[in-house]
């Protein structure tokens, strides 16, 4: 098996402050060659969620080389980060679920939020097994949960994976007396899948697409007849409300944006993988390399 880098997550403070001053970086405060005089752009995102994670470093390039500042905020949880969106804390959420997953949240902070476009239009929850595992579908764990000890892994507790897994597929499945979600950090959940398929042991965990782990490691999804971990849906870019008339470029340049599985899976992979943590910047210029035609309106 091919392993992987696990990207360390910052711990969040206060939600009321966001602790966003404390964690801002970006390249220009490293000595790059990026930035400008047109403004300071904020990307809030969370590191183990490698779908904002890889977006976020593709925009800080694009929006640098438009003229902007970009600053870097990294939080741990989804609902801060909605919220620091709404209140102006955070200019950009470069990989939103609001159609399905994030809902609740978009609900709440709506209003406050503009949606500045789809980049990828097959994201979906899954729970996953690895492949040697003779179950293959949702409706066989409840037979089967003393293989599992009871246990599905999942990742933090404030994510909409999470809820959509606690509130409407466990009890669907009538598994909510069989099993428990064992929630802590995305990274905490792909450890003990590592362990378990090194030890070649029965696991079952909460996943999505698209995400490294799903090539990274020899699992498979779950089949889901009854779709209680709901349909497929967009990532899109959520912008606090007013962006795309304070930068209107910068709003039409991420409108354009725009990748099939391949593109995206590449990226993901030379950010997370390939260079790494520390590394972001180089991974998206390789990536911008190799599919220079990925976007219209793409800087060089």
């Amino acid at each position: 098996m091919n392993k992987r880098n696990l990207t360390t997550t910052l711990a969040l403070g206060a939600v009321s402050a966001l602790a966003l001053a404390g964690c801002a970086s970006g390249n220009q405060a490293e000595g790059g060659d990026g930035g400008g005089d047109k403004g300071t752009i904020t990307l809030g995102f969370l590191p183990s969620w490698t779908d904002g994670l890889s977006t976020a470093y593709l925009l800080e390039d694009q929006l640098e080389k438009l003229g902007y500042t970009v600053e870097m905020q990294t939080l741990t949880e989804a609902g801060p980060l909605y919220a620091g969106l709404a209140q102006g804390d955070v200019d950009i959420y470069p990989s939103a679920w609001p159609e399905l997953t994030h809902a609740d949240y978009m609900n709440t902070y709506g209003d406050k939020i503009e949606d500045l476009g789809a980049y990828y239009d097959n994201a979906k929850l899954t729970i996953a097994v690895p492949s040697y595992v003779d179950v293959d579908s949702i409706e066989q764990l409840q037979a089967n949960a003393d293989r599992f000890e009871g246990r599905i892994y999942g990742i933090e507790p404030g994510a909409g994976l999470t809820k959509q897994t606690q509130e409407t597929m466990l009890p669907g499945y009538g598994l909510d007396g069989d099993f428990e979600l064992v929630t802590s950090s995305t990274a905490a959940m792909l450890t003990e899948l590592d362990n378990a398929i090194a030890a070649q042991k029965d696991i079952a965990v909460t996943l999505w697409r698209p995400f490294w782990a799903n090539d990274a490691y020899d699992v498979k999804d779950l089949e889901d007849p009854q779709g209680l971990m709901g349909d497929p849906e967009a990532l899109h870019f959520l912008a606090t409300s007013g962006f795309a008339e304070k930068y209107p470029d910068a709003a039409e340049l991420i409108a354009g944006i725009q990748l099939d599985d391949e593109q995206y899976g590449s990226l993901e992979d030379l950010v997370v993988n390939e260079y790494g943590e520390g590394k972001e910047p180089e991974a998206v210029q390789a990536w911008l390399e190799q599919y220079p035609d990925a976007f219209p309106t793409q800087r060089d």
